[in-house]
């Protein structure tokens, strides 16, 4: 007779990540930029915005983005020492940063000045490696970018740069989720001179201006290349329409504690809660050092034994109350902070409304020392783009 194995303990609180939803998401998005001729750049910055990196950028990869963003070398690192070798775009860089490391890795860099660009020309020199960069034309965002008027001069200086191969240029969109304001087509027209000047200067390379956003709602804005972030993740960037894009992330806890309480009790720290009546309180041990916010207080809602049910008392470090009423609820009962809002549950979205943010924040916040990450769709991949082994 066989015995089988106890199953594990759920995790006291942790952040479920599915990678068949970030396949789903990154499916669309490629559909609607291929519909342009355009190929798809997944952002996987900020640890996939808190899901995974190398999870997320094995399961872009083979939902048909071809290539893959950053924000800086050493994130572009971390994906090649997890077999990813598809081409990647790091995109900002610290003054004096050693970018040897990254042209070593075949790491596309991203430059904004003429002075970034002695940086770059300074690690070709000492790798001999050619640096593939993407010059970055500021159009109206007002942030990274070269401005107009240094435009020209960045430019010419990649041109009669030795080791030095103009890829791409591009530029970030300010108003993209307002996909009528007038701001887009100001910079789309900024863009498109910055482009004149780079062809009058002999190059030819591929343009990429294109957000989420953009790549929902703009094909006339898809150019080359399109570089979706926030919807990688299941997360609309157009308040208010959801593309059929299915959210990535649920964080979940479990019940601990059940217990009766009379009415008249205060609960909590500072007794800014009573109980009105005679009820029962689930105790759940996850609080804000597990990315549950002390300022939703009062606000809050969770997915438990079948429906929302409201988070009572102030959220503690580690924990908060659940009021389940009369409701018969068992010990080790899931408990969904936020998820896919199926049914009806709580999601990131509702979060950032309630804390006067951008889910964004919401989801890149869920990587914390006591958080387990558990991953669910993984599947090995070997793919061949452009000549480069992907091994996953």
């Amino acid at each position: 007779m066989t015995t089988m194995p106890a199953p594990l303990p759920r995790p006291r609180a942790e952040v479920v990540i599915d990678l068949d939803a970030i396949r789903h998401n990154v499916a669309i998005l490629a559909g609607c930029a291929a519909a342009s001729g355009a190929a798809t750049m997944a952002v996987v910055k900020a640890d996939g915005y808190g899901h995974g990196a190398i999870d997320v950028a094995a399961a872009a990869l083979q939902a048909g983005a071809s290539a893959l963003g950053v924000c800086s070398v050493e994130e572009a690192l971390a994906l090649r020492h997890g077999g990813i070798n598809a081409p990647v775009l790091a995109w900002l860089h610290a003054p004096g940063e050693d970018l040897a490391a990254g042209l070593a890795a075949g790491v596309e860099l991203g430059v904004y000045s003429t002075g970034q660009l002695d940086t770059v020309a300074a690690a070709t020199a000492a790798t001999g490696a050619t640096a593939r960069v993407h010059l970055k034309v500021d159009t109206g965002l007002t942030r990274g970018g070269a401005s107009s008027n240094q435009w020209p001069g960045l430019v010419r200086a990649a041109v009669a740069t030795r080791g030095i191969e103009v890829v791409a240029i591009w530029s970030h969109l300010a108003h993209a989720d307002d996909p009528d304001h007038p701001i887009i087509e100001q910079q789309v027209r900024r863009f498109d001179e910055a482009y004149q000047v780079a062809r009058e200067a002999g190059l030819r390379p591929l343009r990429h201006l294109a957000n989420s956003a953009a790549t929902l709602t703009r094909p006339d804005l898809h150019y080359d290349l399109v570089r979706p972030g926030i919807a990688v993740y299941g997360l609309s960037p157009v308040p208010g329409v959801g593309y059929h894009l299915l959210p990535a992330m649920t964080l979940r806890s479990q019940v601990a504690m059940v217990k009766r309480v009379p009415a008249g009790e205060g609960v909590s720290y500072g007794h800014v809660w009573h109980t009105t009546r005679e009820t029962t309180l689930a105790l759940v041990p996850a609080g804000y050092a597990d990315g549950v916010p002390r300022v939703l207080t009062g606000r809050l809602d969770v997915w438990l034994a079948g429906r929302r049910r409201p988070v009572v008392g102030r959220v503690c470090m580690d924990q908060v109350m659940v009021d389940c009423g009369d409701d018969l609820v068992a010990q080790g009962a899931e408990v969904i902070f936020f998820g896919t809002g199926d049914s009806g549950a709580p999601t990131a979205a509702e979060w950032a409304d309630k804390l006067g943010t951008i889910h964004y924040e919401v989801v890149a916040g869920m990587v914390r020392p006591r958080l387990t990450r558990t991953v669910c769709g993984r599947r090995p991949i070997a793919v061949d783009l452009n000549g480069t082994r992907v091994v996953r």
